[in-house]
């Protein structure tokens, strides 16, 4: 079977899809195998944070603190939702930050990677790029950010559980959600 479409069966994605949960979610693995099934770009907003500090986000954190990293992630945001549509990974806390929340929801279709603890755990487990989880029990952190980011992640136009699935699963069951959300057919490569 042919993966390429041509121009007459391609589909136009109407607004930029942003992916929101916390860190361990999928929303970078899940998120690329959504922009390749619909032939958009994926952009990370973590690694564009990084490219426009210069800095890593461990880096930003550490040298300047959250508050100044937040300031960079919602001028980022503002920037990349006001270009081309595509598929945003954005920062587990970046839908945390009211005035981006709003933002997303003016300018984007938000889809929430809703993940158990025990999910979350082994999925960044050993990972040291994480600032949130390098201090103390990482167990008990993502515990406290499900506790308090949960109810604002609730917000986003759709939601669906992501857990130890293949991620071609995942994606397609995403990509479902997102179509029905919409009312049309996003993508014509299964």
């Amino acid at each position: 079977m042919n993966d390429q479409r041509d121009s007459s069966t391609a589909h136009h994605l109407p607004k930029t899809i942003v992916l929101v949960g916390l860190m361990g979610a999928g929303k970078s693995c899940i998120g690329r195998r959504l922009a390749s099934r619909l032939e958009v770009p994926f952009v990370d907003a973590d690694a564009e944070i990084e490219k426009a500090a210069g800095l890593t986000i461990a880096e930003i954190f550490e040298k300047y603190g959250e508050p100044y990293f937040r300031d960079g992630e919602r001028r980022v945001m503002t920037r990349l939702l006001q270009g081309e549509p595509c598929i945003l990974a954005a920062g587990g806390g970046a839908f945390m930050d009211e005035e981006t929340r709003t933002l997303i929801k003016e300018r984007a279709t938000s889809l929430w990677l809703r993940a158990e603890l025990d999910t979350l755990v082994a999925r960044t487990k050993g990972r040291s790029h994480r600032p949130l989880l390098n201090n103390g029990d990482a167990r008990t952190t993502l515990q406290q950010l499900i506790d308090t980011r949960y109810p604002i992640y609730s917000e986003a136009d759709v939601a669906i559980d992501t857990g130890m699935d293949n991620p071609n699963i995942t994606a397609a069951r995403a990509l479902d959600a997102l179509e029905k959300h919409m009312g049309t057919t996003l993508a014509t490569v299964p």
